[in-house]
């Protein structure tokens, strides 16, 4: 077994890695649309404080985060098996759902998406977990 936190990629919130390769599955810990800097794609924060939050940037952020993570172990998208969605609100699921075609089809991995209270932070909208399958190299 092979755990990976990945320097220059928002860290870990918690004591866990951004992905864990068990044979050839590769596991990624739930992944937002947070930057290394901290700071959230899909959030923009008005002068006047008014936060507007965006389903769709945010949901391209997370599955562009988690392919950059997948990489560090040669992997992709396209080797995702499996995907849990976690959303703050059933009424981004269609945005989000749009979205997700854009990365994924009828071919691509399961899903499973749940409404959740909350994520570790206010401004999230959507949180991923995937599971994938490399074959390891030896």
């Amino acid at each position: 077994m092979k755990s990976t936190v990945i320097k220059g990629k928002a860290q870990p919130l918690g004591k866990y890695p951004h992905i864990k390769r068990v044979g050839d599955f590769l596991f990624v810990s739930g992944t937002s649309s947070r930057r290394a800097d901290n700071t959230h794609e899909g959030v923009v924060i008005a002068k006047n404080g008014n936060v507007t939050l965006d389903i769709k940037l945010q949901t391209r952020a997370v599955l562009n985060n988690i392919n950059a993570i997948l990489k560090e172990e040669n992997a992709s998208l396209k080797d995702v098996v499996d995907v849990s969605t976690f959303l703050i609100d059933m009424k981004d699921f269609k945005d989000y759902n749009e979205v997700y075609a854009t990365f994924f089809d009828f071919n691509g991995p399961t899903r499973t998406t749940v409404a959740v209270h909350q994520l570790p932070h206010k401004n999230l909208l959507i949180e991923m977990k995937v599971i994938a399958y490399k074959k390891a190299k030896n």
